[in-house]
């Protein structure tokens, strides 16, 4: 209420408590407006009260409902890293046995289910687009003699070592891998009989460079290899079988050296 309706208010009130004015014709006129007045003053009141009440409880249950939805969001948000976080750790795991599955444990080499499966497809493609390829077979000479004497765990070493050496000396496209044991074959897409040797020499003098510290003694290692090339028309066992044959006469002509299959 404003400070002129409050003014009125009071004139309006001393006129109707003063006797003088109780005969006046306006008296009982004025009487009623005032109590008209008085009632929708009261009327105004309460549904001012009550829209101010219901404001407050709207105001209260929109901030529940904010809270909530806020709750809620984190809990999404936290349910979406967890999500995410498993996910990679999926695709992480999913990797590694991957990788288990197509690589020797020991020395992180193709393994022989990774190399076959290469040999076959490079096989193929040697047919469909006459491509020349090349497989090399390596052995460790007198490995035995290295677990006998130094124990399994330098005999580890030795092949950890060898097989880092095979993979920094070959191309980056060739296919290094652990065939069994001691023996490794080497896949050469796209290589005749003489490029190749080139490259398995040089995986050959690489390892025979080799210093294996075992106490105050340094090993040195040679390896033996036997070289094939795919011929047209001969699967993929036939060219391993031949390159297995030439790593045997290179171990019967006195090791550490290769061999070219006939």
């Amino acid at each position: 209420m404003t400070r002129d309706q409050r003014d009125l208010d009071e004139l309006v009130k001393r006129l109707l408590a003063d006797p003088a004015n109780s005969d006046h014709p306006m008296h009982y006129a004025l009487s009623q407006l005032w109590l008209a007045h008085r009632e929708l003053l009261n009327r105004i009141e309460r549904i001012t009260h009550v829209s101010d009440a219901y404001q407050s409880i709207a105001r209260e249950r929109e901030m529940s409902l904010a809270e909530r939805f806020d709750k809620q969001l984190r809990q999404l948000e936290k349910v979406a890293r967890i999500s995410d976080r498993y996910q990679q750790m999926m695709r992480e795991l999913n990797i590694a046995l991957e990788e288990a599955s197509t690589h020797d444990v020991l020395t992180a080499l193709a393994n022989r289910r990774l190399l076959m499966e290469r040999l076959k497809a490079e096989t193929e493609r040697a047919g469909r687009l006459q491509h020349d390829f090349c497989v090399a077979m390596v052995d460790i000479d007198h490995f035995k003699q290295v677990n006998d004497q130094h124990g399994h765990d330098t005999g580890d070493r030795v092949l950890i070592e060898i097989a880092r050496v095979m993979q920094a000396e070959v191309r980056e496209y060739d296919l290094c891998g652990r065939w069994g044991g001691e023996e490794f074959l080497i896949l050469l897409p796209e290589l005749d009989l003489a490029s190749a040797q080139v490259v398995v020499e040089r995986v050959r003098l690489g390892i025979r460079n080799l210093a294996i510290r075992q106490g105050t003694e340094a090993l040195t290692i040679t390896v033996s290899a036997g070289l094939a090339a795919h011929l047209p028309g001969e699967s993929y066992s036939d060219t391993i079988n031949r390159a297995d044959a030439a790593l045997l006469r290179a171990k019967q002509h006195g090791r550490d050296c290769l061999v070219l299959a006939s």
